[in-house]
């Protein structure tokens, strides 16, 4: 078996000893001879497209069509004629009859690339001709038949879309007869410099120039990247470092002028999206933790504004509550106090008696407020603010700084009253 792993390899220009790729190879030697439905799975770039290749050269079917079809790349909308055929006149545009691919790949083989991005509906549709061989083309009623061997591929967790419902599960298991997984570059470390030397040579005999070659500093760093886009990403490296370079002696830090910064050596954080249900218990706990706080700073600010309407002096205020003004408003000395509660409801209250609400005490020392209001007058302390600031502003002469002082407000606060009425 070691013999024709290496032959397979010389053959379709497969380079690596890994014990993995080796595996993956062995197992698409022996399941060649049969239409077993092949899987096969790994990252974006780590050369998928070289296993149906093998299967069908070393099938019964190495005489017949091997299509490749990349299912990502066509529109939804006319992927269904591509796989299938259509009927003339099945949709606009459709001037003729057309072959799908499983018509013209019929007693041969079908690499779907990508499988994971085809549509619902074409899945369905490729759930029969992998369970009876049976098809019909877009815009008939016609049953026909076809003998094809499918190999598919994908990058995707498939088991994440078929839970997010994206992916059929038994179309799924019907793909995944048998599965052939290839590792990631990263994992292959031992194949990364022997992969490097050979695109380095390639691309030195297509531009007709000498060979890069790397110190033994830049080996390491190129070793202990992380390689995201794989085989791809380093065939791009090596065309880039040949082209660009004069000088053909690579040490790590031109190589690292290559490699995109960031990227190489950490490597990715796994995230459980799967939350417990103690987490939610605990986030409720917190939840209502915050709302009693809130709740509390409420009743603190409610009291404060209450010793404002009650008194109208702010300084004898701001010293009587000095601990509860530091509770709410934290200890920035950096502003006067009216500048600190200029958001709270208006505290500048007109001198007429018979407006204010007398306090009558229980025997539990709480505060009920009766209310002895003429029902000629309005309530609205917005009205009776907006009047005064008028009054202030006309015994003035528009002067702000004096109608702020007789107000009992910063000179800012009265600014933005203004603007806010509009005066």
């Amino acid at each position: 078996m070691e013999s024709s792993i290496q032959a397979i390899k010389q053959r379709f220009g497969i380079i690596g000893n890994d014990a993995k790729l080796n595996r993956a190879i062995e197992k698409a030697i022996q399941v060649a001879p049969t239409d077993i439905s092949i899987l096969v799975t790994g990252e974006s770039g780590v050369g998928k497209e070289s296993i149906p290749k093998i299967i069908h050269q070393l099938s019964h079917r190495k005489h017949g069509k091997y299509i490749a079809v990349n299912c990502g790349a066509i529109p939804e909308g006319t992927i269904d004629s591509e796989l299938f055929g259509h009927e003339k006149g099945a949709f606009t545009g459709a001037a003729q009859t057309r072959s799908g691919y499983f018509e013209v790949a019929d007693g041969g083989t079908i690499f779907l690339d990508e499988v994971g991005e085809l549509p619902l509906t074409t899945q369905v549709r490729l759930l029969r001709v992998l369970e009876n061989g049976e098809y019909i083309k877009v815009g008939s009623s016609k049953v026909q038949k076809t003998d094809v061997r499918i190999v598919a591929a994908t990058n995707v967790n498939m088991f994440e879309a078929i839970k997010k419902e994206k992916f059929r599960e038994d179309l799924y298991y019907r793909l995944s007869t048998i599965e052939i997984n290839l590792p990631a570059l990263r994992e292959r470390k031992d194949d990364i410099h022997l992969l490097f030397r050979k695109f380095a040579s390639d691309f030195a005999l297509k531009y007709k120039m000498p060979t890069v070659k790397l110190s033994d500093d830049a080996v390491q760093l190129l070793i202990s990247y992380r390689w995201n886009g794989n085989i791809r990403q380093l065939r791009n490296v090596a065309e880039q470092v040949s082209v660009l370079e004069k000088n053909r002696a690579i040490n790590a830090q031109t190589l690292k002028n290559y490699l995109p910064t960031g990227a190489g050596q950490n490597l990715p954080a796994v995230v459980n999206n799967t939350k417990a249900e103690s987490d939610f218990s605990n986030e409720r706990e917190i939840l209502y933790k915050v709302l009693f706080d809130m709740k509390s700073d409420l009743n603190d600010l409610k009291k404060l504004t209450m010793e404002l309407m009650k008194s109208g002096n702010t300084s004898d205020v701001e010293k009587d509550n000095e601990g509860l003004i530091q509770k709410i408003y934290g200890n920035d000395d950096s502003e006067d106090f009216e500048e600190m509660i200029e958001e709270l409801p208006v505290l500048t209250i007109p001198e007429h008696k018979e407006e204010v609400s007398k306090p009558i005490i229980d025997t539990e020392d709480k505060y009920h407020f009766a209310e002895e209001i003429e029902e000629e007058e309005t309530l609205s302390l917005q009205d009776k603010e907006l009047e005064l600031i008028k009054k202030s502003l006309e015994r003035h002469n528009g002067k702000r700084k004096l109608a702020a002082a007789e107000l009992g407000i910063s000179e800012r606060t009265l600014y933005r009253k203004i603007k806010q009425y509009d005066l």
